[in-house]
């Protein structure tokens, strides 16, 4: 349950919103130390970060095309990356001792941003691309699909929003009442699934939002 830690001025500042930060800080800090002083051998923080920015690079381009998956990389990388972790957050230990603690995917607020932010860059990366033209694939292939086609742009971020809210937090509802009813055995064993799950969403989130830039621009 969101819930208000304090106040700036006059606006509240909510507990996934805190959660948000500290995941935030947590990839800038990574990405600013491994590229601060870069070397030709990379090693320590660079050869994570380098390893982590190569590995989407590659992914993408299978989807997108090396040409492609260059330009869109930055954004579907902090897609993934954000998502995972706070995906992941839930797992920290004490994290469910900490009250009002709740992943921030757990809630359609965040994920609903996501997906808005997915909508308005698909359109963005369209027009760029395609100029005025790329508003002829709302009339394709006959006129009268307008109507279908503007309902399929709209149903996008709803299915996006939905579908990551929905399994993260029924994941945490569940491990919350198997929490209360075998502290020890039976959650260690969901908690093992809720790693490979926490990943899975954030993989079809992303490779979701990679189909949608994809066709708009191709």
């Amino acid at each position: 349950m969101q819930g208000v830690l304090f106040h700036i001025g006059p606006v509240p500042v909510y507990n996934i919103t805190v959660t948000s930060w500290v995941i935030m800080a947590i990839l800038a800090l990574l990405f600013y130390f491994g590229t601060r002083n870069m070397k030709r051998i990379p090693s320590g923080i660079q050869n994570v970060a380098e390893a982590i920015v190569e590995g989407l690079l590659n992914f993408f381009s299978g989807v997108l095309g090396e040409k492609r998956a260059r330009l869109y990389t930055p954004l579907l990388a902090t897609f993934f990356l954000f998502i995972l972790l706070c995906n992941y957050s839930g797992l920290v230990p004490g994290a469910g001792m900490v009250h009002r603690f709740q992943p921030p995917t757990s809630d359609w607020n965040v994920t609903g941003a996501l997906a808005i932010v997915v909508f308005f860059a698909t359109h963005y990366y369209g027009i760029k691309v395609h100029g005025i033209g790329y508003f002829k694939h709302f009339v394709t292939p006959f006129a009268a699909f307008l109507p279908l086609n503007l309902l399929e742009e709209v149903a996008r971020p709803l299915s996006l929003t939905l579908r990551l809210f929905g399994n993260i937090f029924a994941e945490e509802t569940i491990l919350f009442f198997l929490l209360g009813m075998a502290p020890f055995l039976v959650p260690v064993a969901m908690m093992g699934l809720s790693v490979l799950l926490g990943a899975i969403q954030a993989l079809v989130f992303t490779i979701l939002a990679t189909s949608y830039i994809g066709a708009a621009t191709e």
